[in-house]
């Protein structure tokens, strides 16, 4: 049975919100979100003859509103200096050595025991709140990075192609997000007073 296609007119009461937090979630800029949003409406209105019904309207949008992000992303790092997650060749192979990015942990670096279920973490509304605060707190192209790999399950050769960054580079980066977001979650939420 194919989805219906509601008048576009009520498209903001019924989507904004939603659009506007997933977003927010992977732009951390309000401005930025709110006109991603609005691009993702003008779109929608130029091409609602697409609009197949095989999907909801509300998923259809949200696709929609991806690839804008993804331009974003895009467009962001052709303006972005070279920053300090691009690590000489040298640095690279020796971070390389260590066996920390390439599949396993070393003994120093492997995560600490929680003390808590990660599926049940998962599902609880907290949980996403910490994480969003914790991705807020790191650097701009690590939050992208761990953004489309990791909530957008975009390939290495797509991000790669969108970011303009090499595959080594994209495994540093993606290493230095999630220790660094493994770090924050553990401080200051599996850590936190309320859960000791």
């Amino acid at each position: 049975m194919k989805a219906t296609f509601s008048n576009p007119e009520v498209w903001v009461d019924q989507y904004g919100d939603y659009l506007f937090r997933y977003a927010m979630s992977r732009l951390r800029d309000r401005t930025l979100a709110e006109e991603a949003v609005q691009e993702t409406f003008l779109a929608a209105l130029k091409g609602k003859e697409s609009f197949g019904g095989q999907s909801s309207e509300r998923t259809w949008l949200i696709g929609i509103l991806k690839h804008k992000i993804i331009d974003h992303f895009r467009k962001s790092s052709r303006e972005l200096p070279l920053f300090e997650e691009q690590l000489p060749y040298e640095q690279e192979e020796s971070f390389r050595s260590t066996g920390e990015w390439v599949g396993h942990w070393t003994e120093q670096a492997a995560p600490g025991e929680w003390g808590m279920d990660p599926i049940k973490s998962l599902q609880q509304k907290e949980f996403w709140e910490a994480l969003e605060r914790c991705l807020s707190m790191l650097p701009a192209r690590l939050a992208q990075v761990f953004i489309l790999r990791e909530m957008d399950e975009m390939s290495s050769d797509e991000i790669c192609k969108t970011l303009n960054i090499t595959e080594s580079n994209l495994w540093v980066m993606l290493h230095r997000a999630r220790a660094q977001l493994r770090r924050s979650l553990e401080i200051n939420y599996f850590k936190s007073p309320a859960r000791s």
